[in-house]
């Protein structure tokens, strides 16, 4: 894989000669509290003269607004966690996104076996305001197609089931990963959005998650998909969420998705609308405390939250007969049904000038398993973020993460009974996985972004790999990641410093 390495060294080095830094942000777009008087209707200008605006680059606990929030929330974007990304305003009411992502890693040492890897990913987004287009005032629709392609370090070298490449998943295709329409109600107040979706770009967010390459923290803490059928970024699936607030910065949100396991298949393209082949619906819910840049000096989000999950999940250890299907050859029984509870929070602690987006935010999440039969117990999570680093580095940022997943007795089981059957003992098992990030994101131009990242994995889980005698050794990853806002770059959208 050195030729991928090469490559995005390369992309890097030619693209970043291509556009220079501009004169400074004015200070509320730099904040995201200013809209683009382009992208403004007239009922949100005065719907703004009662309460303070929600800035458009989808801060706060509320989730993303429309498809280049959700990748800008993803991590997707060109641009520090506080600056929207670079959109193209077509006119009449359409804006769209396009940018192209990609991560680089490799294990020096640790893992299986030492190597390297590179996935990677094109966006597109297209979103409509229909208060402009039509008339229907708080609607809008959104569009996103993606394309994924690569290799995952995890799977091929490391041998652990958390990957240290977000980007890559979810089948390394072309495939349609968000089509849906929204109206929001009541001044804003109210917001409903129905259609093809995911539910990680809605709940469990924050533009803080995706400053960091490894999928432990980005885009969402990884705990949610190893214990219940959470849907995730790019696979969509028929959903529908509301989000109400109940006071400027109190909300509630709740929704329900469906889950299907055939849009998981490789080569799935996101056109199949047809509801065969799924197993049942996942429903989150949250009640947040949330403010941004437009009414807080020092932007807060606080929420606590849970899932229950009313589909079929494949058992951990028995089969159908209640044997141990490691050793029986039958498949894993099928189960029905799982939940989960959660509180999470990020602050801004420290802001220098509070006209600008620069400083320093803080941020926590801890989870926790409450029925059915889940392979791991609890998850938390600590992390900060830095926006604005040097002397004439104010979009460069500096952030660390660090998670410990526990796994449970059942996702230890079958390690514990392949060691068994060999005549090892499995007292020294690990029982928590650790993973940590430490990245510097450089902001080349306005519309590039190359983020080189440390990272750690303590205890490598071999629940992919029960029958391996020995524990995985600890790894050690070193990894890149280049994001690069191709409207941006072609002079058609604003970046930051421009």
């Amino acid at each position: 894989m050195k030729a991928g390495w090469i490559g995005l060294a390369g992309l890097a080095l030619g693209l970043g000669t291509a556009q220079a830094q501009g004169a400074p942000p004015d200070p509320a777009m730099a904040a995201g509290v200013a809209v683009p008087a382009t992208v403004q209707r007239p009922a949100l200008r005065r719907a703004n003269l009662r309460r303070p605006a929600r800035p458009p680059n989808g801060q706060g606990f509320g989730g993303a607004d429309s498809a280049a929030e959700a990748a800008d929330t993803l991590g997707q974007s060109a641009t520090p966690p506080a600056i929207a990304p670079g959109v193209f305003d077509l006119g009449n009411g359409l804006s769209v996104l396009m940018n192209y992502t990609g991560q680089a890693a490799a294990n020096p040492i640790g893992g299986i076996r030492q190597g390297s890897a590179y996935a990677g990913q094109l966006f597109f987004g297209l979103d409509g305001d229909l208060d402009r287009i039509a008339g229907i005032q708080g609607g809008a629709f959104h569009v996103a197609v993606t394309n994924r392609h690569g290799r995952n370090l995890a799977d091929d070298r490391i041998g652990n089931n958390t990957s240290v490449q977000e980007i890559f998943g979810g089948g390394q295709t072309t495939r349609l990963t968000l089509l849906s329409y929204q109206q929001k109600l009541f001044d804003d107040r109210v917001d409903l959005e129905v259609g093809r979706l995911v539910a990680n770009i809605a709940f469990l967010n924050s533009p803080l998650y995706c400053n960091f390459q490894s999928n432990s923290a980005c885009g969402n803490p990884t705990f949610v998909f190893k214990t219940s059928n959470f849907t995730f970024w790019p696979v969509s699936s028929w959903g529908a969420h509301a989000k109400a607030w109940l006071t400027d910065k109190i909300f509630f949100h709740a929704g329900i998705y469906e889950v299907n396991p055939r849009h998981q298949q490789p080569g799935d393209n996101g056109l199949d609308f047809a509801t065969k082949g799924a197993t049942g619906a996942i429903v989150p819910f949250e009640l947040g405390y949330s403010t941004t840049f437009a009414n807080d000096g020092l932007p807060r989000n606080y929420g606590l939250g849970g899932y229950v999950d009313r589909s079929d999940y494949a058992d951990p250890v028995l089969d159908a007969t209640g044997r141990a299907s490691l050793f029986s050859g039958a498949g894993a029984a099928t189960r029905f049904g799982r939940s989960g509870i959660y509180a999470r929070f990020d602050q801004m602690v420290w802001r220098p000038d509070p006209t600008a987006p620069q400083g320093l935010s803080v941020f926590g999440v801890a989870m926790k398993g409450t029925s059915g039969r889940q392979i791991e117990d609890y998850f938390l999570e600590l992390g900060a973020v830095q926006t604005g680093t040097f002397a004439g580095r104010p979009y460069d940022t500096v952030g660390f993460v660090i998670n410990t997943q526990k796994f449970s007795s059942l996702g230890l089981a079958n390690i514990r009974l392949a060691r068994a059957a060999q005549g090892l003992g499995s007292g020294d098992v690990p029982t928590h996985q650790v993973m940590m990030e430490l990245n510097y994101g450089i902001q080349l131009t306005p519309a590039i972004r190359l983020t080189p990242n440390l990272q750690v994995i303590l205890n490598p889980d071999q629940t992919r790999f029960p029958l391996r005698p020995r524990n995985i050794p600890d790894a050690v990853v070193v990894g890149a990641k280049l994001s690069v806002d191709l409207f941006t770059l072609a002079g058609l959208a604003r970046g930051p410093g421009q």
